[in-house]
């Protein structure tokens, strides 16, 4: 069982990052562009969140290790880092839209053990330890649990934009989309949470960072579900990734990705 001072710190993170988030929010501040080519955006926000979590994770753990976003590694040979995303979805969070989230993680020999998405404009919650999930927010408090869907003809799938699929992984991804019941794209950590909640049934992306997936990991198989790499492996290193809310769906969708 998880260490219940580890849960307690991962709300005290999450306080910390929504303070230094939430007065930038649709605040018109200015953008930077990380992206030599292209547009990868940060933000003043972006920057003021980890940096209040790894001051916070610091002063309580400093024997732990963390790798963030914005800023790098600290100590990532450590039995236990903090994988942190202050927002993820930066281009929803200045695009005024409410569906970022701060992703907090913990990972214990190379293992996701603990993990959270705090969006602090609707003031929710979704966490887990990797053997139960638990949502916090203005419904009050209840435990995650995903659904049942065992075809993908009777999924409901999202992923950021196809836009992200090059070649092959392009046709890949199109085999499952062209057969679900319903696509939606966007939403960034906003999907994975309510794959968790058992409102969508999987999530099909490329190109993440390890700090884009791991606070996910335990939240969705938590609550039920599955997330690997596109080869059935691992996903905490990020690259091709599958959620899911039921197994069955999961190995359906490996298959045809695969195909």
């Amino acid at each position: 069982m998880t260490d219940p001072n580890l849960i307690a710190f991962l709300d005290r993170l999450a306080d910390s990052a929504g303070k230094a988030i939430m007065p930038h929010f649709r605040a018109l501040d200015s953008v930077e562009n990380k992206a030599s080519a292209g547009f990868d955006p940060v933000t003043v926000a972006d920057k003021a969140s980890e940096q209040a979590l790894r001051a916070l994770i610091n002063s309580h753990y400093p024997d732990h290790g963390i790798m963030g976003e914005e800023f790098g590694d600290e100590q990532t040979d450590a039995e236990n880092v903090w994988i942190l995303d202050p927002i993820d979805g930066t281009r929803a969070f200045i695009s005024g839209l409410p569906v970022w989230g701060t992703l907090i993680g913990l990972v214990s020999g190379g293992k996701p053990a603990l993990g959270m998405m705090a969006q602090p404009f609707t003031r929710e919650r979704f966490a887990g330890d990797g053997t139960r999930a638990w949502y916090k927010g203005p419904e009050g408090e209840r435990a995650l649990k995903t659904r049942a869907c065992a075809e993908i003809a009777d999924a409901v799938l999202f992923t950021t934009t196809p836009a992200l699929f090059k070649g092959a992984d392009r046709k890949a991804y199109e085999r499952v989309e062209n057969q679900v019941r319903l696509v939606r794209y966007g939403c960034d950590c906003y999907a994975y949470c309510m794959v968790a909640a058992g409102f969508v049934d999987a999530v099909i992306e490329v190109g993440l960072h390890p700090y884009d997936i791991v606070a996910l990991i335990p939240v969705i198989e938590g609550a039920g579900g599955r997330v690997t790499n596109w080869e059935g492996g691992p996903a905490t290193s990020g690259g091709r990734v599958v959620a899911s809310g039921d197994a069955r769906l999961h190995d359906k969708i490996l298959e045809t990705l695969n195909r």
